[in-house]
């Protein structure tokens, strides 16, 4: 059947009366439809997103933040002067974990020092020190020389625990040349004087405090020194000192110590020898804030037991921000009369007797100290000191007046004036500038203050001039002391003196420097002590040798 049969008889059958189509039930008839279809998507629309900014906040919301204030104190404790018989070599060090100096002049005869570093560098700390000094002047037996070597270390705990210790040896040898040779004739075991000290220390500290509150620092430091004459003079010195500090907060302490300064010297000549010992205890209220220091105490003391209470107080006020303190104290302190420390002072000294004393002192003081922008500080203090037992030293009768005697002022009054000055530049460049005057009053013993200066003053200058090259200067000066005369007892006054020193050191390849120094520049031959006239112009240089540098 073509398309066009099959289109009419679709339509004949669509217009057949119901009724007809419905007559005829027993043929099953069958339609077959046949057409071509081809689905077809609708097109797709798309679907259009517009962004829109937020609404502005004009809100203000309120922060708050809890800063916990930090506090520095910085409190002036002033420490005992102790005079020096010699002035070290000042030149800076290069920065390395061992180094051996060594130098030659017309003076210095050899010139050895050396520095030796172990351990880690956190737990463990040992340094080996040792030197080997000798000088030799144009006059007869102007002669000495030092030879030292300690050892000391430190080593810290997991618990927060740090022991420190030191072992050591030190002999000193001078030659007695303050005499005339011409009137006078002496050999050189005669005039030769040895001092040799073994030593040795060990302290216990906390570093953190314990849970309650609790610092601790106990340290005892042994030393046997005697000479060479005959007889041979001996002298064993401990100290023991007991410290222990409460912390109450953050602005109020409490200290309580216990110190035994014990010296036994002893003479063959004296069966039982001397003993002069020192005990103190003690106690103290601090106050610590930011603007202000406060240490209030008494020390109960006793003196070859004999008591004495001394004054132990001290102030600082400051401004807020640390640039300027005003200083007070009313304070007292021993001296310690002992052999090895008398001979500290002037090497010249002959053999004591029996009749070793402490020196007791007393200082009223005011003071204040500051800083101006970030480079120069400054200090000014005047004082009044009160002395009991203070130690002078004459020259003997006997022998020219080449040894020293001691002499003690039973009582007398000092008024001090004294003011420094600094600037720092970082590392690269220090000037420090000070001055001492003392007037002495009020004598009732002696006739004058034999053997202490009046005046002295001070400045040094150390400056890394380019990199790897230093340079020093080093100057001092002083008014003679009054000195008594041997034969007759009168009183004379020594010409005044003054020293100038400068030193250069310089790398010249990764471990090896070169140095050099001249002293005395002005070749001005003053006299520190009676008859005693130090070198002249003289110079020094050699070379250092680092090695073990880990950086």
């Amino acid at each position: 059947m073509d398309k066009k049969s099959f289109l009419l008889l679709l339509i004949g059958v669509c217009f057949v009366p119901v009724a007809l189509r419905a007559q005829d039930t027993t043929k099953r008839r069958t339609i077959d439809i046949t057409s071509s279809f081809k689905p077809v998507l609708r097109e797709a629309v798309k679907i259009n997103f517009n962004a829109a900014p937020p609404s502005v906040d004009t809100s203000k919301g309120r922060l708050t933040y809890t800063i916990p204030p930090n506090f520095l104190f910085l409190s002036y404790q002033p420490s005992e002067m102790k005079p020096v018989a010699l002035q070290r070599d000042s030149i800076n060090p290069w920065v390395n974990y061992n180094f051996i100096k060594l130098g030659v002049g017309n003076v210095h005869i050899p010139y050895i020092r050396t520095g030796f570093s172990l351990g880690d560098g956190k737990t463990t700390f040992f340094n080996l020190f040792a030197n080997q000094l000798s000088s030799k002047g144009s006059q007869p037996y102007q002669k000495n020389s030092l030879t030292d070597v300690k050892l000391m270390g430190t080593v810290k705990t997991a618990n927060n625990l740090e022991w420190s210790g030191n072992v050591g040896f030190k002999n000193d040898v001078y030659h007695l040349y303050g005499f005339r040779p011409d009137t006078l004739k002496f050999t050189s075991d005669q005039v030769s004087q040895s001092f040799q000290t073994w030593f040795g220390g060990l302290s216990l500290r906390n570093t953190e405090p314990t849970e309650f509150g609790l610092l601790y620092h106990p340290n005892i430091k042994i030393n046997y020194f005697f000479d060479n004459h005959n007889p041979k003079g001996t002298e064993a010195n401990t100290v023991l000192n007991l410290p222990l500090e409460k912390t109450i907060g953050k602005e109020f302490a409490f200290d309580l110590g216990f110190t035994a300064d014990l010296t036994h010297y002893n003479l063959p000549t004296h069966a039982d020898g001397q003993n002069n010992n020192i005990y103190y205890v003690n106690p103290a209220f601090l106050v610590k804030t930011n603007q202000f220091f406060l240490q209030a105490a008494v020390t109960p003391s006793w003196n070859n037991k004999a008591f004495y209470l001394l004054p132990n107080f001290l102030a600082d006020i400051s401004t807020s921000d640390q640039r300027f303190t005003i200083q007070l104290g009313w304070i007292g302190y021993y001296d310690k009369g002992s052999y090895q420390r008398f001979e500290s002072i002037n090497p010249w000294l002959a053999q004591p007797g029996d009749s070793l004393r402490n020196t007791r002192m007393e200082e009223r003081y005011g003071g204040f100290k500051g800083s101006i922008s970030n480079h120069f500080t400054y200090a000014a203090k005047i004082g009044f000191l009160t002395y009991k037992n203070m130690p002078l030293f004459v020259n003997d009768s006997v022998g020219g007046g080449k040894d020293f005697l001691i002499r003690y002022e039973s009582s007398m009054n000092a008024l001090q004036l004294h003011g420094e000055l600094s600037y720092l530049q970082g590392e690269d460049l220090t000037v420090t500038a000070g001055v001492n005057i003392y007037q002495y009053l009020d004598l009732k013993t002696e006739v004058k203050p034999w053997g202490l200066i009046p005046v002295e003053a001070s400045a040094h200058l150390k400056w890394q001039a380019f990199k790897d090259f230093y340079a020093k200067l080093d100057f001092f000066a002083f008014t003679a002391a009054q000195y008594r005369s041997p034969t007759d007892g009168v009183a004379f006054k020594g010409d005044n003196g003054a020293d100038l020193n400068a030193g250069v050191e310089f790398r010249i390849t990764k471990m090896l420097n070169l140095w050099f120094q001249m002293n005395n520049i002005f070749n001005n031959k003053y006299e520190r002590w009676h008859q005693y006239p130090v070198y002249g112009f003289n110079v020094l240089g050699g070379i250092i040798f680092s090695f073990g540098d880990k950086k």
